[in-house]
């Protein structure tokens, strides 16, 4: 076998079966990775220097397509309501062929860790098909320093092959597309797609298994820190502002993603930043917009000009989720250590397209917990393919996709932590004011940085609040800087009975979505739920 790079010649490529291989390319960086995807016709280059690749019919990840190994060790630990699941004899089958369709290939290899806190971190080691998903993936993960690469020494392996077609009757998945991932073998099998944020989501799922064992609590978040210690959690869906909101130039980002929450604290479990890029603009988020013009960004599915090769973020021709993958360093006030104390506040991010939510609200732990656990935001047309108007998302603890084990898990262990830590918690809502898409505006962002800026500095907790009459949770009545309507739904609808019959409407779906979780919660949280009664 022919390997360039530094890595660990006693646990090489030949460890997890690999046999017959052109050459691996082990734990190359920037420069030379970009030489590999041009000369392969893997990307183009933009004009600020970014590399800029195209994924294909997969423009977003493939969540039923992901499947996990069912064994003793599983059988009772996995949420099988939510993850698809393959016999042990089908996933060894699925890997002997990955190996054999790797044979005569070049790989490229990266060794990385997942988690900037030492005692909960994984080691993880990356083949990748592409050169450009090995840049990727080197950008989102953290870093080993470079003279510890050669005693390096994987706990999880990821083998992703885009090329490879799975074969649901022999491999027991539903389309060629495959995620599988084996808990008690520590293997993730990519392939059938090219949409590199499969790679950093296994390891998130991984660690969302591994991690509520050592009561650490795995988190769908990004978390940035104040300048006095103060720490927060900003929990949502794709397209909330978690990325956005978290990089707030007053604050050091600790992470746009994943984080853990220790007995010491904090932590985040990357080393960058995968933000979505359509409608990017200069003005709104400069920190962002900067990082496309550096050499070591990856763009996914931005078209840029032929010519001046200049990015267009307006484009949404290929898709509404285009992305740029950059090391967090290149955020001016990014975290060195990734790592914070406790955190004082944790806001949880959603994107109400129906109008009804209220700018904020202050949560108590048993509504914190309600909340997580519904984990809602709602879709717009044009987000997916035939979406005609909003549609309300209910996605467990803000990122069931990848939550192998029972809300419940988390939820307790969110809830206890709040309790222990004596945690503000906040719910905001960066989606629609004055009605639903097509007839009220989006929120503006002044109002919810305005908002956040209150609530993590302290003077918001102090404000006089009011119970919102649907929802139940505490809404202030008032805020320096923010007009007094806005605090109000009602007040901002022209139509008020349409306003009563959306949130009754919109209250409805809250309550029927969490029937799943009644019997796994505390009577307190039971009662956290939007109460038709306070309406009328």
């Amino acid at each position: 076998m022919n390997d360039i790079g530094v890595f660990n010649e006693a646990f090489g490529a030949d460890k997890i079966g690999f046999r017959n291989l052109k050459r691996v390319n082990w734990n190359l960086e920037a420069p030379s990775l970009y030489e590999h995807a041009l000369q392969r016709g893997e990307a183009q280059l933009a004009a600020g220097g970014a590399l800029v690749a195209e994924t294909g019919i997969h423009t977003g990840r493939s969540p039923k397509d992901k499947f996990v190994v069912r064994d003793a060790d599983t059988e009772n630990e996995v949420w099988w309501e939510n993850n698809g699941g393959i016999t042990r004899p089908q996933f060894e089958t699925l890997l002997e062929d990955f190996l054999a369709h790797a044979e005569g290939k070049e790989l490229f290899a990266q060794d990385l860790f997942g988690g900037a806190e030492v005692g909960h971190r994984v080691r993880a080691r990356v083949f990748t098909e592409y050169a450009w998903h090995s840049l990727f993936i080197r950008n989102l993960l953290i870093r080993p320093e470079r003279e510890a690469l050669a005693g390096f020494t994987p706990e999880l392996t990821i083998i992703d092959l885009p090329s490879f077609r799975a074969d649901p009757a022999r491999h027991g998945c539903r389309t060629e597309t495959v995620i599988a991932v084996d808990f008690s073998r520590k293997i993730v099998l990519i392939g059938g797609t090219s949409y590199a944020g499969e790679m950093k989501k296994s390891v998130f799922t991984y660690l969302n298994y591994v991690l509520p064992k050592s009561s650490v609590m795995p988190m769908h978040c990004s978390a940035n820190v104040g300048h006095e210690g103060d720490s927060a959690l900003f929990f949502g869906l794709s397209g909330t502002g978690k990325t956005t909101l978290s990089s707030d130039p007053n604050r050091v980002l600790l992470g746009d993603d994943e984080h853990g929450w220790s007995p010491k604290g904090i932590f985040n479990f990357e080393g960058g930043c995968y933000a979505k890029t359509i409608r990017l603009s200069k003005e709104a988020e400069p920190e962002i917009y900067s990082t496309t013009e550096r050499f070591g960004t990856v763009m996914e599915n931005v078209v840029i000009d032929p010519v001046t090769r200049l990015p267009d973020f307006d484009d949404a021709s290929r898709t509404e989720n285009t992305r740029c993958a950059y090391p967090l360093p290149f955020i001016s006030n990014s975290s060195v250590t990734g790592q914070a104390g406790h955190p004082k506040n944790i806001v949880m991010l959603t994107c109400d397209a129906f109008g009804v939510l209220p700018p904020i609200a202050k949560l108590t732990g048993a509504e914190a917990m309600y909340h997580f656990l519904s984990g809602y935001t709602a879709k717009v047309a044009g987000t997916e393919k035939g979406l005609k108007g909003p549609e309300a998302t209910f996605s467990t603890c803000f990122g069931a996709p990848f939550m192998p084990r029972h809300p419940s898990v988390y939820g307790n262990l969110l809830r206890d932590l709040i309790a222990r830590h004596h945690v503000d918690c906040w719910l905001v809502n960066t989606g629609w004011t004055g009605g639903g898409v097509g007839t009220g505006r989006r929120m503006p962002i002044r109002v919810t940085r305005r908002l956040l800026t209150a609530a993590l500095d302290g003077s918001l907790a102090k404000a006089d609040f009011r119970r919102d009459p649907y929802f139940g949770f505490a809404v202030p009545t008032s805020v320096p800087g923010v007009e007094p309507h806005i605090l109000y739904p009602v007040k901002t609808w022209q139509d008020k009975a349409a306003f009563a019959e959306t949130a009754k409407s919109l209250v409805e779906m809250f309550r029927n979505n969490f029937k799943r979780f009644e019997a796994h919660v505390d009577a307190d949280v039971r009662a956290a739920e939007p109460t038709m009664s306070i309406a009328a």
